[in-house]
């Protein structure tokens, strides 16, 4: 049975897989610098009501799988964890900058899909079952 999420007016299974890179995707995230951007998606995930199902950070990019609840959007949760953790390590690892790549730490934009339950053929055929009513009436 799956486990759905709860808001206070809503109850949802939103799954989505998130992918984003360094800046020309050096191979930077290692020791410290792993760990402190790993500290940081945590907490900006946690501010936004976000659960990371799993997430793996490998040396040049980032894959999160994350329960996005109905209010927040894709791009909102990306941006709070991208801008956060490119401001936060360009402050707190000075030498990063002016070896690589100035004031950029990840790449222009990310990957997201919907990982769900279900199929999309399964809820077309659900909506063309559904839409034989017996009183015939649409809905």
């Amino acid at each position: 049975m799956t486990a759905y999420d709860t808001g206070a007016h809503t109850v949802f299974y939103h799954r989505y897989h998130i992918v984003w890179a360094t800046k020309y995707r050096y191979k930077v995230l290692e020791g410290d610098l792993r760990r402190r951007i790993r500290d940081i998606i945590r907490q900006a995930c946690a501010e936004l009501g976000v659960t990371i199902i799993k997430g793996v950070l490998s040396r040049d990019h980032v894959h999160l799988l994350v329960s996005i609840p109905p209010k927040r959007s894709v791009s909102e949760v990306v941006q709070r964890m991208k801008g956060r953790s490119s401001r936060n390590v360009q402050r707190e690892f000075p030498e990063l900058g002016k070896r690589y790549w100035g004031r950029h730490f990840w790449a222009r934009g990310y990957f997201c899909s919907t990982a769900g339950n279900i199929t999309e053929d399964l809820v077309l055929q659900y909506l063309e079952e559904h839409g034989r009513d017996a009183t015939g009436a649409s809905r």
